[in-house]
């Protein structure tokens, strides 16, 4: 590619590999003539990285980001398709094994393309597979076919090498794959040296390091020392955004916009561009309200607590050129092609978790990467702020510099305490060095010994090898050899591995539990569930919730919300023990035992001990009683609730992230037979709940279960529906789903939320825009519709009691089938405190516009006292 054109992986039209082509110089002079039909001119980096994977060579590919080594994997997947072998696509996260997915189908289309992340996977034995290391590492333990057809492995962001958690799955396949050849890609790998010489030593084929420094967008780097507000307007009048000022806590960035918003930052026709962009746009969450002014003012928030449908909007609105500021933490752009002009380091340093500590040169330089996209800017800019006492110290003293008195009177500011201090010099040093070396980070597990023991061959070998392969020292080595003999006697002891008589294949044990493909820790704690369930009271009232109660425990804890539970309740408490008259030190090591609530904590950790002790692969993992997801269903709170409730309003994204996790685990999880009636309607209520909020979640849910739903996205550019299906044909299925969408817009209309309740029906032919005033003239008239109730009967009960069946009456369809209809009348009785339920909400199920948005689509009537009629009707249309 050319200097001045931008570079993408491949145009969207298919690249299937042309029949005949099993030669490697055919297939790349075909691979080469595609490219130039496109007018994409290769790098040279690019041009000498294809030329080695073709030429039978691994590669570890190390240049800046922005590139295009996405073409350099393109091409090697092109290879292995055409010489009738597997590639293998890994990289660290799941959602851009995700996002690789959908770009590979479009490059090879859905046939030839699978996915495997351990929550899900689709067409898991195509040609082409985009999974997590893990998932990765278990195939080359587990051996076998399965590992030897993989003639082609891309590992990106390779760096992870070194990830103190994760680096084991980074190095197994370089292990155990000797027939593999690798593309190891990043843009911070540092030396290479030893991952040269020993994919040499294990493919028996040659490993060439592509080193390139040069980017398609120079950087230009200074260290400033002007108050940061006063640095941003510069860069806003120098035509140097858009800018990403990168903050390290989500509250900081937070923050950030809202001080940025006394700025001048876009002109009245950029502003008038932006409304335009966000007529429709929903920002009904409680933190929309700010999300909404700040992007109306063009500055952009993007952090994980952020609903994903904010993040995206905020992508997409920075795509199109219309967002001068985005405001995020260092997880930005990561696989997301955001073009940022200057990026703005606000500090060098960041809390890992476990401290603080200036950055990594490899944090520094991926975050720096993002500045400058090809095809937008010429140069791209990085600043690094000074810490803001030392900018602050200079202006007092240039200040003070013409008056000797004031000079002597000066008082410097110092560094916040537990600051961690930067200067000129840090950022120096950041800029120049070399990225940290690649560190080893093997490690034995129950998983890798059952993996490996379930071979067809002499297992026990196997695992020695391996261990002596490894990357590690030699005293590391030793200590993996006594860890990996103490795992194996314990599978030995409780009878998960036997001896058995050698077979001609060498084979020496039997593994006596079979593992999935797909086998993980995650997988682990699923079979606690599904070997849990059983022994729950099915006959008890809170069996639904129990279930609920174990889906919850496998997932991990969000600790923000659980240190906001404490918050709450020792707040609670400490008003209840001030009122009790309880001595000060009593009171507060009363509180320095509370915890946030743990159902069924007992049956939980004894249950899981025992579990353990049967599957000793379990490791370090635990179940983690909490309850959220529990809370929100037992007290049916709608998500703005739990979210005003508990102050999350900078968390709603990573409260939706646990509720879809949750639902996830319930939908997928749990045994259909283990499912009762209460508990469907549990998972309906989820399922809504989440499409409701951020029905993003529940398209990317069905992008990984459904290829028919990729390749109809990818046909048609619009979400997909399943085909030659009919919602209304499982008519108790159906009438399942009413009563939640029913419920649902009645727990608006507790809440006073009318505009929410309006949302909810979705054929009232009203605009999108809150402000609309038909919109708002709507939300009125149901305001009025429900007085005279609230009037009479103050609230209705959304309890147990108030969400049972009995209360929903559906008219009978006796007389016509339900196939043939096109509207349902159905009937809501509304549970009062008095337990007088004299009231009834009426509704209409349009049939035929539910068939074709694949859910229920309600139009409110009435709601009137029964056996009266003095209640207005609400047009169909409201």
């Amino acid at each position: 590619m050319s200097d001045t054109a931008p570079q993408s992986s491949l145009p969207p039209a298919p690249l299937a590999p042309p029949p005949g082509f099993p030669d490697a110089d055919a297939a790349m002079t075909r691979f080469i003539a595609v490219m130039a039909e496109r007018k994409m001119q290769l790098y040279p980096e690019q041009e000498e990285a294809i030329l080695e994977l073709f030429g039978g060579a691994n590669v570890i590919l190390n240049t800046p980001t922005g590139s295009g080594k996405s073409l350099v994997a393109a091409a090697f997947h092109y290879k292995a398709l055409c010489a009738g072998r597997r590639s293998v696509y890994t990289c660290p996260i799941k959602a851009l094994v995700n996002e690789k997915f959908l770009s590979l189908c479009r490059d090879f289309g859905p046939d030839n393309v699978g996915m495997m992340t351990g929550d899900a996977s689709v067409n898991p034995d195509a040609a082409v597979l985009c999974c997590t290391a893990e998932i990765l590492a278990n195939i080359a333990l587990a051996g076998g076919e399965r590992a030897d057809s993989i003639g082609a492995v891309i590992m990106d962001e390779f760096h992870y090498y070194s990830d103190q958690s994760r680096g084991t799955a980074w190095q197994v396949p370089l292990l155990l794959m000797p027939r593999t050849r690798f593309l190891l890609m990043s843009a911070t790998l540092g030396p290479a040296d030893f991952i040269e010489r020993e994919l040499t030593r294990v493919t028996k084929a040659p490993a060439v390091t592509v080193r390139s420094d040069r980017r398609p967008v120079p950087l230009n780097f200074e260290y400033s020392e002007t108050p940061l507000a006063e640095r941003v307007a510069d860069l806003l009048t120098g035509k140097k955004a858009p800018v990403y000022l990168v903050y390290f806590t989500q509250r900081d960035a937070s923050e950030a916009a809202q001080s940025l918003m006394s700025l001048t930052i876009c002109t009245r026709e950029e502003k008038a561009e932006i409304a335009k962009a966000l007529e429709g746009v929903r920002f009904n969450s409680p933190y929309g309200k700010e999300v909404k002014r700040w992007l109306r003012h063009g500055i952009g928030v993007h952090h994980a607590g952020l609903l994903p449908r904010y993040r995206i909007l905020v992508e997409q609105l920075a795509q199109k050129g219309l967002l001068k500021l985005i405001c995020g933490t260092d997880t930005l752009g990561v696989g997301i092609n955001v073009p940022i002009r200057t990026v703005v380091f606000t500090q060098l340093f960041k809390y890992d978790g476990q401290k603080a500590g200036i950055l990594s040169v490899r944090d520094f330089r991926q975050i720096a990467g993002r500045a400058g996209r090809k095809g937008y800017d010429d140069v791209g800019y990085v600043i690094i702020q000074a810490p803001e006492h030392v900018i602050e110290n200079k202006r007092a003293e240039e200040k003070a510099a013409g008056d000797p008195k004031k000079a002597k009177k000066l008082v410097k500011q110092k560094a916040p305490e537990g600051a961690v201090g930067w200067d000129a010099k840090t950022f120096e040093k950041l800029m120049t060095a070399q990225p940290e070396g690649l560190q080893s980070r093997f490690d034995v597990s129950h998983g890798m010994l059952m993996q490996v023991l379930s071979r067809d061959e002499d297992g026990c070998r196997v695992m020695r090898q391996l261990i002596a392969d490894s990357h590690e020292t030699p005293h590391r080595k030793k200590a993996l050899r006594r860890r990996a003999w103490q795992l194996f006697r314990a599978l030995l002891d409780r009878k998960i591995i036997d001896w058995i008589p050698p077979e001609p294949s060498g084979r020496k044990l039997k593994v006596n539990v079979g593992l999935q493909d797909d086998f993980s820790l995650h997988q682990a704690l699923s079979l606690y569930l599904i070997d849990t369930l059983p022994k729950l009271d099915r006959e008890s009232p809170d069996y639904p919730y129990d279930v609920l109660t174990l889906c919850e425990s496998i997932v991990e804890n969000p600790e923000t919300i659980l240190r906001r539970q404490v918050d709450v309740i020792k707040t609670e408490e400490l008003a209840r023990m001030k009122a009790a008259d309880i001595p000060y030190d009593e009171r507060m090591e009363k509180l320095e035992l509370i915890e946030h609530p743990k159902p069924l904590r007992e049956f939980l950790y004894d249950t899981f001990n025992a579990f353990a002790a049967a599957h000793p692969w379990v490791g370090q993992e635990n179940v983690r009683p909490k309850s959220i997801a529990r809370e929100m269903y037992e007290r049916y709170m709608s998500f703005a609730d739990y979210i005003r409730d508990y102050g999350l309003q900078r968390s709603e994204g990573l409260l939706l992230r646990h509720l879809s996790q949750v639902w996830k685990v319930l939908a997928q999880t749990v045994p259909d037979d283990a499912k009762t009636e209460e508990v469907v309607e549990m998972e309906l209520y989820f399922r809504e709940l989440i499409r409701g909020i951020d029905s993003s979640l529940l398209e990317e849910w069905e992008r990984m279960r459904n290829p028919d739903y990729v390749a109809q996205e990818l046909a048609t550019d619009k979400p997909a529906r399943p085909s030659n299906f009919d919602i209304t044909r499982d008519v108790s299925a159906f009438q399942r789903l009413v009563r939640t969408a029913i419920l649902g817009f009645l727990q608006d209309i507790a809440a006073r939320s009318w505009d929410a309740a309006l949302y909810r029906l979705t054929a009232s032919g009203l605009s999108d825009d809150p402000e609309d005033p038909a919109r708002k003239a709507a939300a009125r008239k149901l305001e009025d519709a429900f007085k005279p109730y609230f009037d009479a009967r103050t609230r209705f009960r959304l309890d147990p009691e108030g969400r049972s069946a009995k209360h929903t009456h559906f008219e009978s369809l006796d007389d016509t089938p339900l196939n043939v209809r096109s509207v349902w009348p159905v009937a809501q009785v509304l549970a009062d405190p008095e337990s007088l339920n004299d009231w009834e909400a009426q509704f209409t199920i349009d049939l035929t516009a539910s068939r074709l948005e694949n859910r229920p689509v309600l139009v409110f009537n009435t709601i009137h006292e029964i056996g009266t009629s003095e209640n207005a009707d609400i047009p169909a249309g409201s």
